[in-house]
C-alpha cells in the first residue's frame, strides 16, 4: 500500500470523512442565491486582500521616499494586522457553513480519487 493510500485510509475512518462519504457530500449549497450578509462577508474578504500586502508595499515605498524606516516598521505590521481582522470579520459574515460544505465535498472527492470509487470498503 502506498503512503498516500495508507494516509487516505486512515482519514477515511474519521467521523468527518465517514459523514462526507455517507452523505455523498456535494456543492448543492452554493446553488442558492446568496444573502446580503454573505455578500457583505465576501466583500470584506476581498477588501482584506486589498489592504493586506499592497498597503504594506505602499508603506515600504513611502518609507524609502521619506527616508523614515519607522513608517514600514510600525505601519506595515499594523495595517497587515488590520487586514487580518477585516478577513476574520468577512469570514464571520460570509458564514462557516459554506467552508464546511466545501471541505466535506473536497474530502469526499480526494478520498474517492485515492482510494477508488468505493472508499468505504477500504480498511
Amino acid at each position: 500500500m502506498t503512503p498516500a493510500r495508507k494516509i487516505a485510509s486512515i482519514i477515511a475512518r474519521t467521523a468527518f470523512a465517514r459523514k462526507a462519504l455517507d452523505e455523498k457530500a456535494d456543492l448543492g449549497l452554493f446553488t442558492a442565491k446568496p444573502s446580503a450578509r454573505m455578500l457583505f462577508g465576501i466583500f470584506l474578504i476581498g477588501l482584506s486582500y486589498l489592504i493586506g500586502w499592497p498597503a504594506v508595499a505602499l508603506f515600504g515605498v513611502l518609507a524609502v521616499y521619506c527616508k523614515e524606516p519607522l513608517i514600514v516598521i510600525i505601519g506595515g505590521p499594523a495595517v497587515y494586522g488590520l487586514s487580518h481582522l477585516v478577513f476574520i470579520a468577512g469570514m464571520y459574515f460570509a458564514g462557516a457553513q459554506y467552508a464546511y460544505a466545501f471541505l466535506k465535498w473536497a474530502t469526499r472527492k480526494a478520498l474517492e480519487k485515492v482510494l477508488g470509487e468505493d472508499p468505504v470498503q477500504v480498511k
